[in-house]
């Protein structure tokens, strides 16, 4: 199962650009990150017994991509926590490193569902206070792509 290859590319770009959103506070700027995913590695270890169950990894890194240039990369995980027959369900979690810092992501994921929201919880460098909410579409294929709307609080 090639689950979440390098699930979430965008959030790294810095320089993509800015845009205030109108649904931010008054005190809040929003930045749109947009890019795609190439992965670089991948691992899925699976734990007895044989097949999905509770406790499987997916493992991955990748490259995130703006106009086929590598802008940043990221790496993170994706366990198993719990399985009903063909829907399995999994605690997702991604780092992206970029050029003005980190900026971390997680989300519950069911294997297939398309596209995914992960919730933007926090980073560091220029990220150190981003919220906000990345969707990931197309996961672990080669058209893999995400947005990422980052909230940073205006700081006083």
């Amino acid at each position: 199962m090639a689950v979440a290859g390098a699930l979430f590319v965008g959030g790294g770009l810095s320089g993509c650009g800015q845009e205030t959103s109108a649904a931010s506070a008054p005190d809040d700027q929003a930045e749109i990150l947009e890019a795609t995913v190439e992965t670089d590695q991948y691992a899925a270890p699976d734990l007895p017994p044989i097949g999905p169950s509770v406790g499987d990894l997916h493992v991955y890194s990748g490259w995130l991509l703006k106009d086929s240039r590598r802008v940043g990369e990221g790496g993170g995980s994706c366990q198993i926590t719990h399985v009903d027959g063909d829907k399995i369900t999994m605690q997702c979690l991604f780092t992206a490193e970029l050029e003005q810092g980190s900026l971390t992501m997680q989300s519950l994921w069911v294997t297939g569902a398309n596209p995914l929201d992960m919730a933007i919880t926090g980073g560091t460098g220029a990220y150190r206070d981003a919220q906000g909410t990345a969707r990931v579409w197309d996961i672990a294929t080669p058209n893999e792509r995400m947005r990422a709307e980052i909230t940073h609080r205006t700081r006083k």
